[in-house]
């Protein structure tokens, strides 16, 4: 958690980086959030009901490396 938010990174360089990048209003929109345990949120992605994760940054919040549970 320290790491992620010691090089907190903004929008397109996270991009770069991870490819799809989610704001809170996005995430709400494509995810229901199950659980946080930062620098990881649980989540289940309403297009398919795929049970996954994303890690996030505190500031600016950003939420992205989705990555679905096998």
């Amino acid at each position: 958690m320290a790491h992620i938010n010691a090089q907190a990174a903004e929008r397109p360089d996270l991009e770069l980086q991870y490819g799809l990048v989610w704001n809170l209003a996005e995430l709400a929109a494509d995810f229901e959030v199950l659980n946080f345990a930062a620098p990881l949120a649980v989540v289940k992605r309403k297009a398919d009901n795929k049970l996954g994760s994303v890690l996030f940054q505190h500031w600016p919040r950003y939420y992205f490396a989705f990555q679905e549970d096998l």
